[in-house]
Parts: structure tokens; C-alpha cells; sequence
């Protein structure tokens, strides 16, 4: 199994969820972040005072998938986040050793 950790565009949401629906990935953590890579974030003015906006609204997902999924996940989400226009965001894969279902006990794939 492994674990797929995507930051996208709060806009492209809807998109990747649907795209990785699509797929049968049902499980999906997402978490508001705030952040910047290459962006710098940007200068906006308020009230007549210029302010430098570092961090950038941003959401984290999260799915663990089993191996033969991986790659049309990355795809997937690569897909429905991709603007083309810098800040689109990164995705990150790391192995998992195992997952636990609190509820039922039940571990690895099952517990997926």
C-alpha cells in the first residue's frame, strides 16, 4: 500500500475528487493548508496599503491506496488539478506498512 499526499488549488477540489471517484477511490482526507513553493505568494491592496500575502490557500490530500492503484491515483489527480500555470501543487508517494480499522480490528487492504 501506499500513501498519497497531493497539495493542490482549493479551486481543483471538486475536480480530483470526482477523477479519483471515477477510479474507485472512495477514502480521502483533506486538510486546509496554507503555503508557497516557486509562487512567493503575491502583494494585494487593502485600504490603500499594500500587504505581502506569503502563504497561499492551499488543500492537502490524503489517500492510502493499495499498490496497483498508485498510478492511476497520481494520474488521476494529476489530471483534474493541472491548470498549467505555476502553483499547481506537488504529490508526494511513501509506503505504508500497515493500516488498522479502529472500529473492527481489521488490518492492510481490508482495513482500506
Amino acid at each position: 500500500m501506499n500513501k498519497i499526499e497531493a497539495i493542490i488549488k482549493p479551486f481543483k477540489l471538486d475536480e480530483v475528487k470526482d477523477a479519483l471517484h471515477e477510479i474507485g477511490l472512495m477514502g480521502i482526507t483533506v486538510i486546509e493548508a496554507k503555503g508557497f513553493g516557486r509562487q512567493k505568494g503575491h502583494t494585494e491592496l487593502y485600504r490603500g496599503a499594500e500587504y505581502i500575502i506569503d502563504f497561499l490557500p492551499k488543500v492537502k490530500l490524503e489517500i492510502v491506496c493499495p499498490d496497483d492503484m498508485t498510478e492511476r491515483a497520481i494520474e488521476a489527480i494529476m489530471t483534474a488539478a493541472r491548470t498549467g500555470r505555476i502553483g499547481d501543487g506537488k504529490i508526494f508517494v511513501t509506503p505504508v506498512s500497515d493500516v488498522i480499522r479502529i472500529r473492527t480490528g481489521e488490518r492492510g487492504a481490508d482495513a482500506v
